[in-house]
């Protein structure tokens, strides 16, 4: 198996180059068409789809669970082992990137009680993570560990679906802006994973809920994405719940902008910002 940062790139990056990238490997097709195109993007142009197992690296202190991306219909923990791979570098900590259930094979909510298991075996104190989908279930999952009185230290939380009852203004804005998300495709991967739902289930749509159990929370999105108002609106809802947030607008970022770590400087910032976070809700020592 190839290292954590091999990839596409080498060397130092443009945001020009990660948006030529994108545009040549669209994400469409079945389910499987689809993660072996998002395993391509990401590590590089003969990457396997799948099967990936979990992966777990060792440290010291506690533990940051992260949970990947990928509209809950593909990416894997070796897509997103760079963004693990760092954070695990910069904090010393325990780093654990489980594989849980896609859909359509695997409809809500089997992800989230692999989650939930994921979190309740892993050595404290544990940090919640994760981008995009994976986003989502970082926070759902730690609403569902705070209703069972199960601490979490901190949350972190990139570019995280939020809310699908309609109260975002950027879903629409912002489509002519982000080369990752459409708000069509974007609903059309949640109807996959939550089926019949309503929109405005507290699992769903997690915006809604009581977010006072909330540990720290540090959120990091892009201006220009379709997903920034589900960010802007958490914030918002959080802090007014009585939850510490952290929140980064980063006015070049991508939706999953961390996958591009450690090339550009833009993502590789946005984790070092996450590390740093990591490392104080656990009391660890914060490597240089």
């Amino acid at each position: 198996m190839a290292g954590p940062f091999e990839g596409p790139f080498q060397g130092s990056i443009e945001r020009e180059a990660i948006l030529a990238r994108i545009a040549a490997h669209p994400i469409e097709g079945g389910p499987e068409a689809r993660r072996r195109a998002f395993a391509e993007l990401v590590l590089g142009d003969h990457a396997p789809g799948t099967p990936y197992d979990s992966i777990s690296i060792a440290g010291e202190g506690g533990t940051i669970v992260y949970l990947h991306g990928g509209g809950y219909a593909f990416g894997s923990p070796r897509s997103h082992e760079r963004i693990g791979a760092a954070l695990a570098e910069a904090t010393g900590l325990g780093v654990v990137l489980p594989v849980y259930p896609l859909a359509p094979e695997h409809p809500w909510p089997v992800q989230l009680e692999a989650a939930v298991a994921t979190v309740e075996e892993a050595d404290g104190p544990v940090v919640l993570a994760g981008d995009s989908a994976g986003g989502h279930l970082a926070l759902v999952t730690a609403l569902e560990l705070g209703r069972r009185g199960v601490d979490v230290a901190g949350v972190i939380l990139f570019s995280p679906n939020t809310d699908r009852s309609g109260l975002s203004s950027t879903r629409a804005r912002n489509e002519a802006s982000d080369p990752m998300v459409d708000d069509e495709g974007d609903t059309e991967l949640a109807r996959q994973c939550f089926g019949d739902l309503p929109l405005d289930d507290l699992e769903v749509s997690p915006l809604l809920a009581d977010l006072g159990s909330l540990p720290p929370l540090l959120l990091e999105v892009g201006r220009d994405e379709v997903l920034l108002d589900d960010s802007l609106l958490l914030a918002e809802a959080a802090r007014a719940a009585g939850v510490p947030v952290t929140l980064h607008v980063e006015p070049e970022g991508l939706h999953m902008m961390q996958l591009w770590a450690p090339w550009w400087d833009v993502a590789a910032a946005s984790l070092e910002r996450a590390a740093t976070f990591a490392s104080e809700v656990t009391g660890a020592r914060r490597r240089a």
